[in-house]
């Protein structure tokens, strides 16, 4: 029986491209290039700062240009976390049903508490949520099952009672480890090159309500 849902934050909980896509464009535009149509960021807005870095300028993590772009970046996002993100349609209902079945719900990401912690109280989730776990809040993170087990522990559920949702790779490897039922959220940011179905989860979902589904 399932006593806890866990969420990853991006592309999962929250709709968090267009920010990071805003911070991204903004950084460009500081460095006199081109913005990049939302469509090519949007599959890698799951995939961190770095990530967004690489696809914006085209340089390797041991550039020395990469280190001072990735602080700018994250401090532009950092400024404006909200311009445009929400919570998934559907979710908001999700979360309420997931309590009003006597379960309850959390985050486990690997954004850094700096920008997770003000993100969740901007969208208002931060009281209704039994843990957020944001990638330096363990010693490892995602893909690796230390943030998951830490996560089931603050939400009082052993492993086997969590389920993990999320819309990567990493994110369907970590619940796997950690003993997790797992889902893959299809309506997060999957990319072309992507093969969810090959990720050994438990379930795909196409839309949240399809969590309730699957629950029941």
């Amino acid at each position: 029986m399932i006593r806890t849902v866990l969420f990853d934050l991006d592309g999962t909980l929250a709709d968090t491209a267009p920010d990071l896509g805003h911070a991204l464009n903004n950084l460009l535009a500081e460095h006199h290039q081109a913005p990049l149509p939302y469509e090519a960021i949007r599959p890698v807005a799951s995939h961190g700062a770095a990530a967004l870095i690489e696809l914006g300028f085209g340089i390797a993590r041991d550039s020395p240009r990469f280190a001072p772009l990735r602080e700018r970046f994250l401090a532009l996002y950092r400024a404006d976390l909200t311009r445009e993100t929400r919570l998934f349609p559907e979710m908001p209902e999700v979360l309420d049903a997931i309590q009003a079945r006597g379960l309850n719900w959390g985050i486990v990401t690997n954004k850094p508490a700096f920008l997770t912690d003000p993100l969740v109280e901007q969208l208002g989730i931060r009281d209704d949520s039994v843990c957020v776990v944001s990638g330096d809040t363990t010693a490892q993170r995602k893909p690796h099952p230390e943030p998951m087990l830490h996560a089931s522990r603050l939400a009082g559920s052993r492993p086997e009672e969590c389920l993990y949702v999320g819309d990567a790779a990493r994110d369907i490897e970590a619940g796997k480890a950690a003993g997790m039922k797992t889902l893959v959220a299809l309506f997060g940011y999957i990319g072309p090159q992507d093969q969810p179905q090959d990720w050994g989860a438990d379930g795909l979902i196409r839309a949240p309500r399809d969590i309730l589904d699957w629950l029941d």
